[in-house]
């Protein structure tokens, strides 16, 4: 797969966007398929994985995307770019 550089950072062209494994694109799959997922993209040169932590917020709990990418990648994890995002609610506390 070929690859970019922006600075100092070098990523495949083409990323694994992770949210369906948590939420999403219909039929939720085993977290043991998520991550097996993740490592087969891995193995394929994919470089950059993308997650967020309200990934899941409303089926399961907020982070729960980032464990699933973050147990999939603990082996490469100075290999490849993660790119997550921060949510910020609008709602307020009463």
């Amino acid at each position: 797969m070929k690859s970019r550089k922006i600075k100092s950072l070098t990523s495949s062209e083409m990323g694994m966007g992770c949210m369906g494994f948590s939420q999403g694109y219909g039929q939720i799959p085993e977290k043991s398929y998520s991550i097996e997922a993740i490592r087969n993209g891995y193995e394929f040169g994919c470089r950059l994985f993308d997650t967020a932590e309200v990934y899941g917020d409303v089926l399961y709990y907020k982070g729960h995307n980032e464990e699933i990418v973050g147990e999939a990648v603990k082996a490469f994890r100075e290999d490849i770019v993660l790119a997550t995002k921060f949510h910020v609610s609008n709602r307020t506390k009463r």
